[in-house]
This record gives structure tokens, sequence and C-alpha cells, in this order.
């Protein structure tokens, strides 16, 4: 049933029944695209856990693994201990295959969101399945990761992106996510209004923003070095601790400015198929605008991640980045 869910969201059908049993628990389909598994009894380590992904279109490794996941808890290999919600993000961007259908959903996660449209409307109903979410697992510890796939190359191919707060990520999930095979950390330097940002901002929950290799379609990706990523998926379905690696084997970073595209007459100074994390020495002229003039290096070098010159007008083009220290 939860595959026959996972699929027919991802073609735009309606599923039936909308609600009934896994093992160790039971499931409901709280909207389109949106399930949530509840356990008979929590497990000690259970955690109220948002698992989103789709929410670009064409990044199909996440959708995958996370579709394997569901299969293998239906199969009766796993057993449900911990509350789950679901998430495939954009199902009409999925169903075309592409990043989005008119503007960018992982730039609207805001409770003041005016915008109208497809994605905005998208936007505000997750926000509300998240909220309600979380509402009815009031007393447990929150998380959500939310699963992406980057559209480039990377020197880091699987990273997590830390969404902006006050109060530091606990230490445990930088162990965990070390023993999941990831590579980089990046920790925003500002609001961004994305998903798991959301999720940290309102809710106070424990959120990443995982990209996990590169945008292929559907039967291309090669799910191989995901798999310490589905163990740390299923140690979460089952409310197991999970395995934990040492987080000083991922190289740390964080945002320093944003590099925002203001007129059509923009482009990025450097080739299209320069990979996340290249590193550009001071002077380096990174982009040219015709309202914000150039933009260069300055005395400390930069490394750029997710430069995308087509970007709508106001939108970030890319983020540049330094070198910072682990997590004590």
């Amino acid at each position: 049933m939860l595959a026959e869910w996972f699929d027919q969201g991802l073609k735009g059908h309606t599923c039936s029944p909308t609600e009934g049993r896994v093992p160790g628990g039971r499931f409901r389909i709280v909207a389109s695209g949106v399930l949530e598994l509840v356990p008979d009894s929590l497990a000690i380590e259970a955690r109220a856990c948002v698992l989103s992904v789709g929410v670009h279109g064409n990044e199909t490794a996440p959708m995958e693994m996370l579709g394997e996941s569901l299969a293998r808890l239906e199969a009766g290999l796993l057993h449900l201990g911990a509350p789950l919600l679901v998430i495939l993000g954009n199902p009409e961007a999925i169903r075309r295959g592409q990043r989005y259908v008119t503007t960018n959903l992982n730039r609207l996660f805001r409770r003041d969101l005016a915008e109208t449209g497809d994605e905005p409307d998208r936007a505000r109903a997750l926000m509300a399945a998240v909220d309600a979410f979380y509402a009815r697992h009031a007393g447990l510890s929150r998380l959500h990761y939310d699963l992406h796939t980057a559209i480039r190359d990377s020197r880091f191919p699987r990273f997590v992106v830390e969404p902006f707060a006050d109060a530091p990520t606990p230490h445990e999930h930088w162990c965990w996510l070390a023993a999941a095979g990831i590579q980089a950390v990046l920790h925003q330097h500002r609001h961004s209004w994305t998903f798991s940002h959301y999720s940290k901002h309102y809710h106070g929950a424990a959120t990443f923003t995982l990209e996990l290799g590169r945008a292929l379609p559907f039967g291309h990706n090669d799910l191989a070095p995901l798999a310490p990523m589905g163990r740390l998926l299923e140690a979460l379905v089952e409310g197991r601790e999970p395995d934990a690696g040492d987080p000083r084997a991922m190289t740390f970073f964080r945002a320093e400015h944003e590099l925002l595209r203001h007129s059509e007459a923009f482009r990025l100074c450097f080739p299209d198929d320069t990979p996340n994390f290249t590193e550009f020495p001071p002077g380096t002229r990174l982009a040219e605008d015709a309202v914000a003039g150039e933009t260069r290096v300055g005395e400390t070098p930069l490394s750029v991640v997710f430069p995308n010159a087509e970007v709508e007008i106001g939108a970030r083009a890319a983020l540049l980045v330094v070198p910072s220290p682990p997590p004590d």
C-alpha cells in the first residue's frame, strides 16, 4: 500500500484506501502527496520526523531511496517505531520532470506568504501539514530532513545545508550525518525560507536540506553511495538511535554572501559546469549585472555553491562560502 501511494503520488493519481495498517502502526493519507505514519507504541529514541522529497520535481534519487524504505516497511523488514510525515513536495513538477512549474517552491515557506499560484498554494498546504503534525506529536523531539540533489557536480557530492538559527544544532546530529556518508556541511548565515528552514524557524526542529548527488531522471540514479543515508532514514522510521560517526570527517563551511540576480542582463563569469565548492582567489570576477554591476572576490578566497544564472530576477544566483571549524 505504501509503495502504491508513493507511485501513484508521483503520477498524480488518488490512492485508495486512505488509511490502513503497517508493521508496528498505521498510515493515513493526510492530503495529496502527504502521508502520516503513526506507531502503535513509541520506541525509546522516537522523534517526530518529517521526511520530504521532490520539492524540486527533477531531483529523483531521494524519491527512489525513500520509496525503497517505505517498501521495506510495508514488507515487514522494518517496524514502525516513530511518527513520520512523508511528503512529496511538488507532485506536478515531479510529473513534468521539471525543477518547478511556475516558481521555485523552496523559497516560499514563510507564514506571511502573499503570492498566488500553484507553488504558493502548495507551500501553504505543506506548511499547514507540518504545523498539524508537530502539534499532534508535541511531546517528541522534532526533526526534518528535506532531501534533494544538486543541479551540478560538486567537490562534495553529498552535503547538507544547515538553516540559519540562533540555537546550535545538537552534536548528535552531526555524528549521524557523518556516519550516513555526508561529506560537507554548509551553515546558512541568514533566513532563507526553504522548507527545512520553516521547520527550524517556526517549530525549533533539528533540520537540514540534504544534497545527495546530482539531479538525474528516474531510473538513472546510482543509489549505492546513498546506502548509509538510507540506513539513517530507516533508523528514524524504527525509532532507533542511528549509527554515529566522527563529525571531523566532514568539511564545514559557512555562507558569507548571497549573489543575487537583479536584472535580465546578468551573467556568471565562470563556466556553467563549475562544480559546487569551487574556490576562487581574491580579485576574481564572479558575476556581472546591469543593475548591481560586477561582483569580485575580496581579500579572502570564496567558494561558490548553487550557482545558477537562470534564476528569477531577485532570486539567489549563488552562495559564496568560506571554511568554518567543525562543531565542538
